[in-house]
């Protein structure tokens, strides 16, 4: 691990990187052209003020207002640095905003005010409900922090969340509620010690009553001991859990307690406090950067104990990221007023439930490769697992409705969460039709490599969704024991079938068949039994050969030339074709762009290109997707001689003569094809209109190249690659290849199966 000096001038080199900080404001709308200005000014934007005086709910859907949060601070309880200032904490207002950007796609202006008196915050505020859909009040020292979230909530018609209370409440619960699960202890009948009575302690200890702690099972101390009834100074808050009782130290309440919740100061809970509580204590030690005690001594002091902390390093970390995009992105997206109990109750179950399921791929990797399960060193879901919009999110939304605080309720939850969906896997838009074609007939889909953990994981969901009948090649043993490592709920027999490489009675079989087909090739029997055991990619083009599987998928393994020769060893290509080639897709905020041939031919002729984008023209209807078609080289339309430019103008022609309505162009640079407006001035009336989705390239180096570079500078999401020319359904990936990027193609390898058995019916 860095040491503390170290994290803090990496952390000062990432700041001050150019441009400086962590967020910017960017247009959303186009403003290349004088009639752009006029739109989005004067004098076209008086249109939209007109009607936002006629109706005022309009302002949702003619400006940003109903997608942006003020996230609001007056620097007086900054993390862990105290009252340091508003300017001061501008950073923490800038990586909240990032947050809210990253996990559910909300815009937000950070604003730091420079005002303690809470009467004057709440008017500097509210004055702004104009301007915001929410307000995320944050870092305000208590107990000012009760007053001025209470009346924002009572003067504003917008939803107004205090995440230091809030948000750390709604984590404690859902972690509460499993580590009582996993005990098996009954919520009603655990005692709780608590240390600290702040913001964020009184906060949770509400939202435990909630859930059904029973408020004379709950102790409290604070730094001047423990609050008892008759105790002077208390304020109205820190009152409402003061009890009868002679304990006066956090050590008198903490004997016997079932629960300790720490939102205090570090190193206050000791072992010896520990030994003393009930059996299999939950410990919530959530004082950063020290807890209340080190989750080592508090496990050597009771070995039973379940631990939770504030720290990444730790297990359990209760993380407000967790929340607040979540419960904001449901709020806004059906005009909430307020965000009552209603919809943090809603949002503290769809967070325990979504931890009680298997952990994420997503969050895997996130967080080191680790695969974490439900138990007691995972009772929360970690913040990178991309469920949690899609769980949260319409658990919220469907509270604000059923509690009658939403004015634009969602007709169609599940249209919803599909919404949602396409935020996190940018390919769900494009790859909706394809998965609703598999659903409707899944077909045998096997993986070649079944014992890796990224197809596992993958199969999961492909289960999970009926999108294919999975196949999986490998050792039992290997793949069950990784499937328990993960935590999966697959099974072999009753959601996958299994191939066992060393005992398949099929494998003299498989070795006979492979042997015919390669004897003539210097293979001889022992060879065929060596080959066909070692190479699982052959195991499954025999497979699919036999009509024992309806498509494969290979190459997380490996290098993608051999795999496929092993691939094109038993299956022939298509009618007619002389070379398969593969296509790959790149997804990002500007849309769906599709590269030819990115893998297989390096230098292919101009019979070859034409080919292979008429193939890859019927998988772009697949999609939904209307081609768009431009044959890229460094000429445009005859400027240049050169080789490349020769070679696509002579498959123009050759595409042309086979599907004359095609749209398709050709020579052209890049440039050309993706702006319309400068094809039209260098040639005017191309086949092609608007803006190109599929780019044919001269070579394969300069396919790859585009392609790869696209994928890394627009943080795009991968589609394929997707091999095209092959007699059977057969893909074979790279080994960068993502869970998400599997289940597309094994959505993608069900439909082509399914068009492949009924040719005559459908086209693509």
């Amino acid at each position: 691990m860095p040491t503390a000096e170290e994290l803090k001038r990496a952390a000062l080199d990432y700041h001050r990187a150019a441009p400086a900080g962590k967020i910017r404001v960017t247009p959303t709308k186009a403003l290349l052209t004088q009639r752009d200005l006029g739109l989005a000014y004067s004098p076209g934007v008086a249109a939209a003020c007109e009607a936002i005086v006629e109706n005022p709910r309009a302002v949702s859907a003619l400006t940003a207002r109903g997608n942006l949060v003020a996230v609001i601070s007056n620097g007086t309880a900054v993390l862990g640095l105290g009252a340091i200032g508003p300017l001061a904490a501008k950073p923490v207002m800038e990586g909240k905003a990032v947050l809210f950007q990253k996990f559910a796609g909300i815009d937000v202006f950070d604003i730091e005010i420079d005002e303690r008196d809470p009467d004057k915050l709440v008017e500097i505020i509210a004055s702004l409900e104009p301007t915001f859909g929410g307000i995320n009040l944050e870092d305000i020292k208590a107990p000012e922090c009760f007053a001025v979230e209470h009346k924002l909530r009572e003067r504003m018609r917008i939803p107004v969340f205090h995440d230091d209370q809030h948000g750390t409440s709604i984590i404690v619960g859902a972690a509460v509620l499993n580590a009582l699960q996993i005990v098996g202890k009954d919520i009603a009948s655990v005692r709780v010690a608590a240390s600290g009575a702040g913001a964020a302690g009184i906060a949770c200890l509400d939202m435990l009553v909630r859930l059904g702690v029973r408020p004379e099972h709950i102790r409290v101390a604070d730094k001047d001991g423990v609050l008892y009834r008759g105790r002077p100074g208390l304020d109205p808050d820190g009152a409402r859990y003061a009890r009868d009782t002679s304990a006066r130290a956090l050590a008198d309440i903490v004997v016997g307690a079932d629960v300790f919740l720490g939102v205090s100061a570090g190193g206050v809970l000791k072992p010896a406090m520990v030994a003393s509580m009930a059996g299999q204590p939950v410990i919530l030690a959530l004082a950063n950067p020290t807890p209340e005690i080190d989750p080592e001594l508090a496990r050597a002091a009771r070995p039973d104990c379940i631990v939770a902390t504030g720290r990444s390093d730790y297990p359990n970390q209760v993380n407000n990221a967790l929340c607040f995009p979540y419960i904001f992105r449901g709020a806004l997206d059906v005009g909430a007023t307020t965000i009552n109990e209603a919809m943090k109750v809603a949002c503290v179950h769809a967070i325990a439930e979504l931890a009680r399921r298997e952990a994420s791929d997503v969050a895997a990797r996130a967080y080191g490769g680790k695969a974490p399960s439900f138990g007691p060193e995972y009772l929360i879901p970690q913040p990178f697992d991309p469920r949690l919009l899609v769980q949260l999110a319409p658990a919220v939304a469907q509270a604000a409705m059923d509690s009658g605080v939403a004015t634009r309720p969602i007709a169609d939850m599940d249209a919803y969460r599909e919404r949602l969906m396409n935020f996190v896997f940018r390919t769900g838009l494009v790859m909706k039709p394809v998965f609703d074609r598999a659903k409707a007939d899944p077909r045998r889909v096997v993986y070649a490599e079944g014992e890796e953990e990224t197809v596992l994981r993958a199969v999961q969901t492909v289960v999970d969704e009926r999108l294919a009948r999975p196949i999986l090649i490998g050792r039992p043993d290997v793949i069950a024991a990784r499937i328990r490592r993960i935590g999966l709920r697959i099974r072999p027999g009753s959601d996958f079938e299994l191939v066992n490489i060393h005992s398949d009675p099929r494998f003299p079989d498989y070795w006979q068949q492979y042997y015919a087909l390669m004897r003539r090739r210097g293979v001889t029997p022992s060879l065929a039994k060596s080959f066909v055991r070692s190479r699982t990619a052959v195991i499954a083009a025999l497979m699919v050969e036999r009509g024992e599987a309806d498509a494969l998928i290979c190459g997380l393994v490996g290098r993608y030339h051999k795999k496929l020769a092993y691939l094109l060893e038993v299956l022939q290509t298509d009618p007619g074709v002389d070379c398969p080639a593969a296509m790959t897709a790149v997804a990002n905020d500007k849309g769906v762009f599709f590269f030819l041939d990115t893998h297989v031919k390096e230098n292919p002729t101009p019979e070859h290109i034409a080919e292979a984008t008429l193939q890859a023209a019927i998988r772009l209807r697949l999609f939904g997707i209307q081609p768009k078609i431009a044959l890229l080289s460094s000429s445009n339309f005859g400027s240049r001689d050169t080789e490349g430019a020769r070679k696509m103008r002579r498959a123009l022609e050759l595409i042309l003569a086979r599907v004359p309505k095609l749209e398709v162009e050709g020579e052209m640079q890049a440039d050309v094809a993706m702006e319309a407006t400068i094809r039209e001035h260098l040639f005017p009336n191309s086949r092609l209109g608007g803006r190109a989705n599929m780019f044919v390239f001269p070579d394969l180096e300069s396919a790859n190249i585009a392609f790869n570079l696209v994928r890394m500078m627009t943080d795009g999401v991968v589609i394929g690659p997707i091999l095209m020319g092959v007699s059977r359904p057969a893909h074979v990936l790279t080994p960068s290849a993502t869970v998400r990027r599997v289940i597309n193609m094994t959505a993608i390898a069900c439909v082509e199966a399914q068009i492949r058995a009924a040719p005559g019916r459908d086209e693509g």
